[in-house]
This record gives structure tokens, C-alpha cells and sequence, in this order.
């Protein structure tokens, strides 16, 4: 059975909305979901505060405790851009950020370091600063070619050795301009927890988005994922399922009040 496909106006919503349709599923998974985000890079304060409530989930019921924070900065470290800028903080990130991040050899690396450090023979390539490059030479010369901007992130020589889990979830991105040359994002996953990874990953790519449309000069639009298997994770195994209806609950709660007070 397929469920609905889910929009939302922001991150934080459409995170909600599929944790709950997800979770409400049988053996709390599904296979190929799809979420809209029709806004991916606004966030209001009960979206800030929702985060809190995940973070403090995460901590303590996680064994890495990773935040939302830390997890979007696997796909856009957006501290790193604001204060080096393009395109220092490629190499910032590659030669100061990334080693520290790298845990082993077998480590299979991070959505930003395969983004702009994709592995080709004897080498590495800037997959995304060919992107932009490319985007803005057809923008800023009036081709209307909207639909040629693919970055792969699952690398099928490499990672097909690789270990069974533990590896690369987001597999494809593939960005697309529209009639009014806005920036759209679709995102696809292998395999998606969507309470330890979802929420950060749909900042991450927001904040992706938002990066290619400022370089290309162009105006940011929806953001796509499509979950070829998601999955209500709990964290540890000793989490009570309740603990993430708990969590749900909560988040749901901030985001009804700040629709009474709008």
C-alpha cells in the first residue's frame, strides 16, 4: 500500500506530517513516500522550537545524540559558507573540516564531501560547482535549458564493496528550474530513518537549495524527497515506542498554536 503523498508549507511540517503517516503504517515503515516543502529555507519560531524538542529527543535517545544541526551540516555546512564564502570553504571543508569528520579508511565520507570531492579515476571532482557553473551560464544567457542539472551521490563503483549498512542514504539529486525560474530540488533516498536523520536532512538540502540559487541568481522553489524505504526510527532499543508519540504530540502541539495566534 502507497501512502498519500505529503505536502507542507516548511521543514518542520512536512518532517511531522510523514512521522506520523509513517509511524501509523504497518511495523512503522513505507516504501517510496514522497514529501513537498513548498518553503525549505523558512523557519518560524515554532519550527525552532520544534527542532529543540528533536534535539533533546535525540540526545537522549540516540547513541550518537547528533542534532539536527549536525545532521543538515552533513549536506550543507552553512556556518562554513557564511563565514569563508565561494569557493574557499570547498577546499576549507576538504582539507580542515572533513579529516576531522572522517572516522576510518573504510568511512564512506559525507553528502557534502561527495558533492564536491565525487570520486572519478585517479582523481576527484567538484560535481556541485559544475552544477552551479553550468545553471548560471544558461541563466545568465537566456537557454532555456531547465532540466539537465543531475548530482549523483551514490557512487556505484565504490559503494557498491561497501558495507551493508552504515553507509550513503541520499543517493540522487536531481535540481530543475521551472517556468519562472525558480530552483527546484528533488532528493532521493535508499533508506531513510525519519526520526534520527529526516528533519536535518530536509534543513541540509534547504540550505543546498538556498546556496545554488544565490550563486546562480535565481529564485528558490519546492523541495521533493522521495523515500524509497522510510522508517519511524526510536533510537535506542530500549526507547519506548510512546517516547516518539510523545515526541510528535509535542511538535504537533507547538505548530496548532502558532496557527491560533497567526
Amino acid at each position: 500500500m502507497f501512502l498519500e503523498r505529503i505536502s507542507r508549507p516548511r521543514c518542520v511540517e512536512a518532517w511531522l506530517a510523514a512521522s506520523q503517516a509513517v509511524e501509523a503504517n504497518a511495523g512503522h515503515e513505507a516504501h517510496n513516500v514522497l514529501i513537498d516543502v513548498e518553503d525549505p529555507v523558512t523557519e518560524s519560531d515554532a519550527d525552532r522550537e520544534a527542532i529543540e524538542l528533536v534535539d533533546g529527543f535525540l540526545t537522549e535517545n540516540t547513541e550518537t545524540g547528533f542534532p539536527v544541526r549536525t545532521v543538515a551540516n552533513t549536506i550543507f555546512p552553512q556556518s562554513l559558507y557564511e563565514d569563508h564564502g565561494a569557493p574557499a570553504f570547498y577546499d576549507i571543508y576538504l582539507k580542515k573540516v572533513f579529516p576531522r569528520l572522517k572516522r576510518s579508511p573504510q568511512d564512506w565520507g559525507r553528502y557534502f564531501e561527495r558533492m564536491i570531492a565525487y570520486p572519478v579515476v585517479d582523481d576527484v571532482d567538484n560535481l556541485l560547482e559544475r552544477l552551479i557553473l553550468k545553471m548560471k551560464r544558461n541563466v545568465d544567457g537566456g537557454r532555456p535549458f531547465r532540466n539537465i542539472y543531475e548530482l549523483p551521490i551514490y557512487n556505484p563503483v565504490k559503494d557498491a564493496e561497501g558495507r551493508p549498512r552504515g553507509g550513503q542514504c541520499l543517493s540522487y539529486l536531481s535540481f530543475k528550474l521551472d517556468g519562472e525560474q525558480r530552483l527546484l530540488l528533488t532528493a532521493v533516498y535508499r533508506n531513510h530513518f525519519y526520526t534520527e536523520k529526516l528533519l536535518g536532512n530536509l534543513i541540509g538540502l534547504g540550505r543546498l537549495m538556498q546556496y545554488v540559487a544565490e550563486r546562480v541568481g535565481v529564485a528558490v522553489g519546492s523541495l521533493s524527497i522521495l523515500s524509497t524505504h522510510a522508517q519511524v526510527d526510536k533510537g535506542k532499543s530500549t526507547t519506548p515506542r510512546g517516547e516518539v508519540h510523545r515526541l510528535h504530540s509535542e511538535c504537533a502541539a507547538l505548530l496548532a498554536d502558532e496557527l491560533e495566534d497567526a
